[in-house]
């Protein structure tokens, strides 16, 4: 109970959190988190397989998407950057969708939240101030919410629920962004009618390992970034998602500026700038890996030094760090890719310290 208010406290995912968390470093909490996203991710595979709630929700869901109009799929944060995979795999598959950021959906687009089928939120805590309102301004149109907070004002508004069953989370967004993204492809598989149950293995296998192999390069990696004044993440399709949640990573943890974009957006502008100050983080994963390679290439010819992330074998220069994960199917290179900002953050923090503190309680949530 807050002694001041008198109401009680509002634990992160509605779970007050263990003794011994209180007394760790905000850098202890980091790592502890990072390193439970597989198991987190197992619990969710294994959930979305075979528990009859979320079944139910799932075939529902798969029933709306075969009316008409685009499934939209929206967030802030962290959370947008898992709406995209979801969006991005049913446009592979042929099912019109569209991501988008909750605010501008709520301030712009109200006109048109009519014309899209459903509309798929994801919300870590359920109580952000735009995704509630969001709920409770729906136009009718199906809505569903995935949270990791069951007993969240989203949740308690939505007819259609899905858990991210990430546990509680008390630094960046790491076992919830790599929940909800599993969840938003495991959604949008359902919903285009394509089986997901024979690579599961497979994938949390290769994020498990590639987990361990770069984190275990977490000094390598600062090494290479150390002095850059600019860190700039690349990534297309899902793994844009995976950049964008990346520069949130180093931003928030370790207070050092990075940005994000699309493999195009960065040719067609920011490659203009590279010099020797310039770290480009480049995803070289799935159908466009070819394009990131070459992205690469002009970096360095630029000057500047890339950490190549790819699934293929290439020779280190002094300018090109090369980052191997394991070849998973698309979209599931939304997970891998993180992992090397969230290695790069790790060592940056340890050795600096973190600028975030750990939150255990929501605070207030403002538009």
């Amino acid at each position: 109970m807050d002694e001041v208010s008198g109401t009680p406290p509002n634990w992160i995912a509605g779970v007050k959190p263990a003794s011994e968390l209180l007394g760790m470093s905000m850098t202890a909490i980091f790592e502890r988190e990072c390193r439970e996203q597989p198991d987190r991710l197992r619990d969710l595979f294994q959930a979305y397989g075979k528990d009859s709630a979320i079944a139910k929700t799932l075939a529902t869901l798969k029933e709306i998407a075969r009316s008409s109009g685009p499934i939209l799929f929206s967030g802030m944060g962290a959370s947008y950057c898992s709406s995209i995979a979801g969006s991005v795999w049913m446009q592979s598959c042929g099912r019109s969708s569209f991501y988008a950021d909750t605010g501008e959906w709520l301030h712009y687009a109200p006109p048109v939240w009519s014309q899209v089928a459903a509309s798929i939120l994801t919300t870590a805590s359920g109580e952000s101030a735009e995704l509630v309102r969001l709920c409770r301004e729906n136009s009718g149109k199906p809505l569903a919410v995935l949270s990791n907070n069951d007993g969240s004002s989203c949740w308690s508004l939505a007819r259609l629920r899905l858990p991210i069953l990430a546990g509680p989370e008390y630094g960046n967004a790491t076992k919830t962004y790599t929940n909800a993204t599993a969840a938003t492809i495991l959604l949008a598989s359902h919903m285009v009618e394509r089986e997901w149950q024979t690579h599961s293995a497979s994938i949390q296998a290769s994020y498990r390992e590639t987990l361990d192999s770069v984190f275990d390069r977490r000094s390598e990696l600062e090494e290479f970034c150390r002095g850059a004044r600019n860190i700039e993440l690349v990534g297309r399709g899902a793994a844009y998602g995976a950049a964008i949640m990346g520069s949130l990573c180093i931003r928030e943890m370790a207070g050092n500026r990075a940005a994000a974009h699309s493999g195009a957006g960065f040719r067609h502008g920011p490659l203009l700038d590279v010099d020797a100050s310039h770290v480009a983080i480049i995803f070289a994963l799935g159908r466009t890996a070819e394009l990131g390679l070459r992205l690469a290439e002009d970096c360095n010819e630029r000057g500047g030094k890339v950490i190549l992330v790819s699934a293929e074998h290439r020779e280190r220069s002094d300018k090109l760090l090369p980052v191997g994960v394991g070849l998973v199917p698309e979209p599931w290179e939304a997970l891998s890719g993180v992992l090397v900002a969230q290695a790069l953050t790790l060592r940056t923090i340890e050795l600096y310290g973190a600028k975030l503190k750990p939150r255990f309680q929501y605070g207030r949530m403002e538009e």
